[in-house]
This record gives structure tokens, sequence and C-alpha cells, in this order.
């Protein structure tokens, strides 16, 4: 081979080495903007929108779909960005099952991605798969936790139990009864609906016969309101817990006056400007809230500051993952899982995040707080 031969297949290969890499980072997003999770899709897409649009010298891309809270359409939209549209790192889904989905996806194609749904099934066990995977919101668990303490300190023996007939209410079903038990709560039943459903007189009424002393919804969005409307009717009068998956507006707006002294455990960012000033969380949850309404009025949603913690959390792991490669490769991908994996005392608008390689998440007592509907508005409880 001539020396201007093998100058020529070297200059070749260094031109499709250099096509491979990107001049920006790509993001690539899927939320439910649309459908029964709409409530939780729209702040988190407006959300997207306040990202910063430059990273350590490099532009950063915006790729947003809506998988209408649909699972098929959740993976479809995820093996688009990643094959198509070749994004660095994908944010979503918005729901539980649609993330689960995506799990294969982005392990099979090695591309990192930040969930937007609480379920801990997303994140643990830890495997080969889940390498891949981190997450924003609250574990379950970490909420289930909370509830549970609150029922031990309000003299709350036995509770009904209702959730969605999906992973997120199996997974609640499941955290719920491991600290009930701890706790020596008593679950007296355990009845299931569809996103969907437009009653659920049938299980209401399973539920009140048991006598409990309160009941969990555990269901996200505005389709929670379905049994609590239910139970008001039928002039239930104990305790209802909501989960942290209704800590929103439309959730107060479709539920009204039937929501009235419900408990939940929420992310400090619900409550911002009540939180004590020396809370570690309430000065980055304040700056999106600010922000946030700043630019769509309204009230800020917490599902929309899990968008906003994902954000954060690649603005600490990409000027680490271009030390490893350049946007656009698989090196760059790689490093930017490692970093999110090695992210320490990052401030979020839900909480102080430590990750570790077997803790996807990173969050710990300070992400959480009590809180009552009182006149149509969130308040802080005292533990």
């Amino acid at each position: 081979m001539t020396f201007k031969r093998a100058s020529l297949l070297a200059l070749a290969a260094a031109t499709l080495c250099a096509g491979t890499a990107s001049a920006q980072v790509k993001v690539g997003v899927t939320v439910s903007a649309t459908g029964p999770a709409a409530s939780l899709g729209i702040p988190e897409k407006n959300t997207i929108s306040l990202l910063p649009k430059e990273i350590a010298g490099k532009k950063v891309e915006y790729i947003v779909l809506d998988d209408a809270s649909d699972t098929t359409t959740a993976v479809k939209n995820t093996r688009k960005l990643i094959s198509e549209d070749k994004v660095d790192v994908v944010i979503g889904s918005t729901v539980t099952p649609n993330s689960l989905a995506m799990v294969d996806v982005v392990a099979e194609n090695e591309t990192p991605m930040i969930t937007l749904a609480a379920s801990a099934r997303i994140i643990e066990p830890m495997d080969a798969k889940r390498a891949w995977v981190f997450k924003t919101p609250q574990n379950d668990s970490h909420m289930a936790t909370a509830i549970a303490e609150h029922m031990t300190n309000n003299n709350v023996k036995t509770v009904a139990f209702i959730g969605f007939a999906d992973a997120y209410g199996d997974s609640w079903a499941q955290e719920f009864a491991k600290v009930a038990e701890m706790r020596k709560i008593k679950v007296v039943a355990n009845e299931r609906f569809a996103r969907t459903d437009t009653s659920v007189t049938g299980q209401v009424l399973k539920m009140m016969g048991t006598n409990p002393d309160a009941v969990l919804i555990a269901g996200s969005g505005t389709p929670a309101a379905l049994p609590a409307k239910a139970l008001k009717e039928r002039g239930w009068k104990g305790r209802i817990y909501q989960t942290h998956g209704v800590a929103n507006a439309d959730f107060l707006r479709v539920c009204g006056k039937d929501c009235e002294g419900t408990f939940l455990p929420a992310g400090p960012l619900l409550v911002a400007e009540q939180l004590p000033d020396n809370n570690p969380v309430k000065k980055p949850a304040m700056a999106y809230k600010t922000a946030y309404e700043k630019t769509f009025g309204g009230q800020v949603s917490t599902f929309g500051g899990h968008a906003w913690d994902a954000g954060l959390l690649l603005q600490r792991a990409i000027p680490e993952a271009l030390k490893k490669g350049q946007p656009g490769t698989k090196e760059f991908r790689k490093g930017l899982r490692d970093a999110m994996e090695q992210t320490k005392e990052l401030p979020i608008s839900h909480g102080i995040m430590n990750m570790t390689p077997t803790d996807h998440l990173g969050l710990d007592q300070r992400a959480r707080v009590m809180v009552q509907v009182v006149d149509g508005k969130w308040k802080l409880q005292a533990k």
C-alpha cells in the first residue's frame, strides 16, 4: 500500500468517526401530554422548554414527543428517538407502565433514561438493564412510609386500599402492605380500578363494608378523584389518604369539595413557600416555582418539577460525560450514565440527590412532606 493511499484511508476513517459525533447534545423526551395522565404530562412538557439550551459549551436540543398515556406509543417514541433522532439520553415517560416498557429499549441501545414516573420497580432491583435507568420522582416506598407514620400518629388501625389496576396500583399495594405490617396497621380491603373508569361504586361499597379507620387511594392525576367523590357521595366520614400522584392543581379542581381534609405525602416543591428558610430544598424548589409560574402562570406542579430535576441532573452530568466522548457517540452516552450514577449532594426541587451504583434515585427523607387539603389548598403538616 502506497503512502498516499494509506493517508487517504486514514483521512476517510477519521471523517467517518467524526460523522458519528454531534456538535450538540440531543435529549429525547416522551411524556403523556394527552390521555388520562395529561394533567401530569402537560406541566412536564412545559418544563422541558425551560431547560438550558447550552451546557458546558455544547448546544442542547430537546426533541419532545407525546405518548398519549399509552404504553405502546411510549415504546414507539423511544425507539424513534434513539434510532432516528440519535438522542444521547431519554427523559420520560410520565407514568409507571410506560416507563417500565421503555427499559428494555434503552438498555438494548445503551442509552441512559431518566424516568418521571414514581414506581421503585423502574429502577429496582438493580440489574444490567436498569443500570441505564435513572429516576427523579420519589419512590412509592418513600411515600408509603410517610403515610404509615402519619396513620400511626393519628391512631389509624385499619385501612381499605383502592388503587389503579396497573403497575402503579400494584406497586403501591405491595409497598404499603410492607410498612403497614411493620406498624401493625391492618389492610382490610384491596380494590382496583382503571384510569379510564367512570364509576367505582361497587369497590367503594365493599370498602365501606369493612368499616375501616381510613381509606388509601393509590392513583395519579385527575382519575384518582373518582374514588374520593364516590366515598363522599356514599356518606364516608373517615380519613382519606392519597398518594403523591395527585399533587397538582388539576386534581384539586376536579375533586373539589370532595377532597377537603385529604392527607397525602408530596415532594416539598408542592408547598415550597411554606417550608422553613433553613430547609435545604427551599431554594431550588423556589427557583423552579418562580421560573415556571413566570412563564406559564397558574400554580406550579410537582410533576413538572420532576422534569426540571432531570434537567438539573443532566447539567451536572454533561460536563463530566464530555471528558469521555462527544455527543452522538457510545462513549458519551456511557459517560452520561456513569456521571449520573456518581451524582452527590445535588440540590433539586424535590430534595437532595446522592446516587450510587445500586441507587439510581438517591433521595432521602428531605424529599417528602405531609400535606392536607384545607380550604381547597395544600397545607404543610407538622410531622
